[in-house]
């Protein structure tokens, strides 16, 4: 099995793009482990530089901890050899510290830090329980800037340097001082991925921000599309990337804008338009209407490989 030191991890995510898979659920929502494994094995056959199981397109929030452990387990046997699985932690201090041990004794080679259940938190609070979870593990972790997780720069900076092991910034708030002063003053040393929901629609301008690398939902049920409109970002080929989001991303965000938590469920939309079913989303989630369903299948239809 292919091992990733904190550093190599960082590198190795931040050359390419990210999948965030969905989570296979049966009829009675239970996981589909076999669906879901079979899923990975054939987004193993496109590039993308790693795998974050179980995230926030994969349902987090809906699984137990027992589950997010089979997940990862899964994740982990399925992925093609080489390519880093990332498997999240997250709920209080005690359960995210548990999540990420267990993640490293499952095989990842990452921990993917959620922000904390419910409460407000200071920025001392915030550092105390992100620099536990990094202290449980040698693996490397990535903090998720969102929700109640807002980070201002000084708690940054004081995690970048008493976390070796702390290697990458998920931007989920849309933050641009903020991103801009870590890719100024720590850009050699955490990454920052952009992670703002549909991030195709924010990849251009982020890239001048230091934004390598960005999280693909859209890879789940296109990942041709997803996979030449990265490429086009990389190369600043700006006439690509503003006509694949006219011609799909947003039209896309107008289907998935219309009801909250249309994010995840209409990634599992697209599987069904593609004839990959990864059954129904779990509550509090909701799945698309089936007029909705019928119109993201017709914008489909004009993007997909023929």
């Amino acid at each position: 099995m292919t091992l990733f030191a904190p550093g190599d991890l960082r590198s190795v995510l931040g050359s390419g793009l990210l999948s965030f898979p969905v989570t296979h659920a049966r009829a009675d929502l239970a996981f589909d482990e076999a669906a879901y494994r079979g899923h990975l094995e054939w987004q193993g056959s496109y590039a993308a530089s790693g795998v974050f199981a179980a995230g926030g397109t994969g349902e987090f929030f809906a699984l137990t901890p027992e589950e997010v452990g089979r997940v990862i387990r899964a994740a982990v046997a399925a992925t093609p050899e080489g390519k880093p699985v990332v498997a999240p932690a997250g709920y209080g201090t005690a359960q995210a510290v548990a999540m990420a041990r267990d993640a490293e004794a499952a095989g990842a080679h990452g921990v993917f830090l959620l922000p904390p259940y419910l409460t407000e938190l200071s920025q001392e609070g915030l550092v105390a329980h992100v620099r536990a979870v990094c202290e449980a593990t040698g693996l490397g972790v990535i903090v998720y800037h969102r929700a109640n997780a807002a980070f201002g720069f000084d708690a940054v900076q004081e995690l970048a340097d008493s976390c070796p092991n702390l290697i990458g910034f998920k931007d989920g708030i849309g933050d641009v001082d903020l991103m801009t002063r870590i890719h100024a003053r720590l850009g050699e040393r955490l990454l920052s991925i952009g992670g703002l929901p549909t991030a195709e629609t924010y990849a251009l301008p982020y890239l001048e921000m230091g934004v390598t690398t960005y999280s693909s939902a859209i890879f789940n049920f296109l990942p041709e599309f997803a996979v030449d409109f990265y490429t086009a970002v990389r190369a600043r080929d700006a006439a690509t990337v503003y006509r694949k989001l006219d011609e799909f991303v947003l039209p896309y965000l107008d289907i998935r804008n219309r009801r909250p938590g249309y994010a995840v469920s209409i990634v599992k939309a697209g599987l069904t338009a593609i004839g990959r079913s990864a059954g129904p989303v779990r509550p509090p989630l909701t799945d698309l209407t089936p007029d909705e369903s019928e119109a993201l299948r017709s914008l489909i239809a004009k993007v997909a490989p023929a």
